[in-house]
């Protein structure tokens, strides 16, 4: 992903959840997908969608059963 689409990313996800920790880092040697972090914390990947001429970003979050107690 290029450096300004993932700021766009960024921007919009601070302002979705009210919160600017969340910070967007590119991931080494994947050209398609970016790692999202809240804090210092790891929570997701993003991954970039172009099919049929249309663009768009899927955020992947797994949240394991012992995160939850």
């Amino acid at each position: 992903m290029e450096k300004t689409e993932i700021e766009r990313v960024q921007r919009y996800l601070r302002t979705l959840f009210g919160n600017p920790q969340i910070k967007v880092t590119p991931r080494h040697k994947k050209k398609d997908s970016a790692e999202v972090y809240l804090g210092e914390e790891f929570i997701g990947v993003l991954f970039k969608d172009e099919e049929d001429d249309e663009l768009s970003y899927n955020f992947q979050m797994a949240i394991l059963d012992s995160d939850l107690e």
